[in-house]
């Protein structure tokens, strides 16, 4: 994660003195303003116009999420928001129906939408149409991975609503394909993400060429340092929304753990696809190399599947979301690429196939299930090298994780029988003092599979 250190003194002048404190007060004010309301259970509450709320019964949302109940108010009164939510809480349909009832037309782009990757792009510029037919907005995206010039024709009758990657909209305004002078409303999508992915540069370039009399939402899972300063200088007194302390998970998620040894996990997750109800699965693994040869497997196994990573072209990656947004292929195989990329509806089950390092990429992982209040599962493999990174995923999540026995796949008892087949490394072959988990005695996995 980025941290706000000395270099970001001219970035944080913005905000020093007063504006410190009146982030205070209005963190505050939401406390208090939770108390006094009373819960805002339908889309009419929220101050909506008909067109919006027809829109909303049309997608089949029956009532507004917690953070449509707090930003969309808020957003509709000119304020700038500050949103802090995990993923599949519903954050894209409470800036989109803001922006719906706020734009007013004009010549140029009159709301910009940025995005940290180009799968995230394409849905949310989806998701953004779909909520704006009935006013006969257009709504273009950029992205890159694909060529500029199909693009570049789009943009020739400048869109109401543009949805950038930062990288491809810096091309476009150096290329002066882009006028950012009419933009009213600026939104910062998944913000924490494109910190993480070295985008502050091209985002303070991007603020540069904007208005500064705007409306800004942003909107991120989680709430770095980075981040906070982000918000803090880009949005002026905001409404700070915190609907996700650090290892906050869908409440609809069921989470299990399986002990696996390394070379039986393909065979598990075989076995685990035969139950019916895994009926669209997703697959996260650690490496590109993994997910190819694991996609091998499963298609030498007659099941329907397809890859998502960053070597993949831009078509070969939108072919294989499409294909297993319609249902055409059962398993999605992917990368962290997207981890955050991704809002399929109707995911069953999310399989962390290599368990992540970094803890909160477990929460955005198994995120993309159980999304807008629906009920999901998470499944994660662990292999004897990977028992002090799941130890870390619980002690985020403040707790212990369900274990299921699986004993034909674990390790113990068979891996003592089959120490004879499996030579011990030779001495220097790996660093001073670790252990094989083959090498470990049933008692002392034991010992070390015990969370508390």
């Amino acid at each position: 994660m980025m941290r706000v250190s000395a270099p970001d003194a001219a970035w944080s002048a913005r905000i020093a003195g007063p504006r410190c404190i009146r982030a205070r007060i209005a963190v505050d004010g939401i406390r208090a303003m939770r108390e006094e309301k009373t819960d805002l259970r339908r889309f009419e509450e929220l101050n909506l116009s008909g067109e919006s709320v027809a829109v909303a019964t049309e997608l089949g949302w029956t009532e507004p999420t917690p953070i449509q109940r707090e930003a969309i108010p808020a957003a509709l009164a000119g304020r700038d928001v500050v949103g802090i939510a995990q993923t599949g809480t519903g954050k894209t349909g409470a800036f989109a129906l803001a922006i719906m009832e706020r734009l007013t037309r004009g010549p140029g782009p009159r709301a910009l939408i940025l995005c940290p990757t180009r799968e995230l792009a394409g849905q949310v510029a989806e998701e953004v149409a779909r909520l704006s037919h009935r006013r006969a907005l257009r709504v273009e995206a950029v992205y890159g991975g694909v060529p500029i010039g199909r693009q570049l024709e789009g943009l020739r009758r400048p869109p109401e609503i543009l949805v950038a990657t930062p990288g491809r909209l810096l091309d476009h305004l150096e290329r002066g394909t882009v006028d950012l002078g009419t933009v009213q409303i600026l939104v910062l999508d998944e913000a924490d993400r494109m910190l993480d992915m070295g985008f502050r540069p091209q985002i303070e370039k991007i603020l540069r060429r904007l208005p500064e009399r705007r409306q800004t939402m942003l909107f991120s899972a989680t709430m770095p340092g980075g981040v906070q300063a982000l918000a803090q200088g880009v949005a002026r007194d905001p409404l700070w929304i915190e609907l996700a302390p650090r290892g906050t998970t869908a409440v609809g998620i069921e989470q299990q753990v399986y002990m696996v040894r390394p070379e039986r996990k393909s065979e598990l997750l075989l076995e685990l696809l035969a139950h019916p109800s895994w009926d669209q699965v997703l697959v996260f693994t650690r490496t590109k190399t993994g997910a190819d040869r694991l996609l091998a497997r499963l298609c030498g196994a007659g099941i329907a599947a397809s890859v998502l990573h960053s070597d993949r072209t831009q078509k070969d990656r939108t072919r294989a979301l499409d294909h297993f947004v319609r249902g055409h292929v059962r398993v999605l195989v992917a990368t962290d690429v997207a981890q955050r990329g991704l809002d399929v509806e109707g995911i069953s089950h999310v399989v962390n196939y290599d368990v992540p390092l970094d803890p909160e990429d477990y929460v955005h992982r198994i995120g993309r299930t159980g999304r807008a209040g629906a009920t999901g599962a998470a499944v994660t493999f662990v292999t004897p090298s990977e028992i002090a990174a799941l130890r870390a995923i619980e002690h985020m999540l403040g707790r212990s994780l369900e274990r299921v026995d699986a004993p034909e796949f674990g390790y113990g008892p068979a891996l003592t029988a089959e120490r004879t087949l499996n030579p011990r490394r030779p001495r220097g072959s790996r660093p001073l003092g670790t252990r094989l988990g083959e090498e470990l005695s049933e008692e002392r996995l034991a010992e070390l599979l015990k969370v508390g």
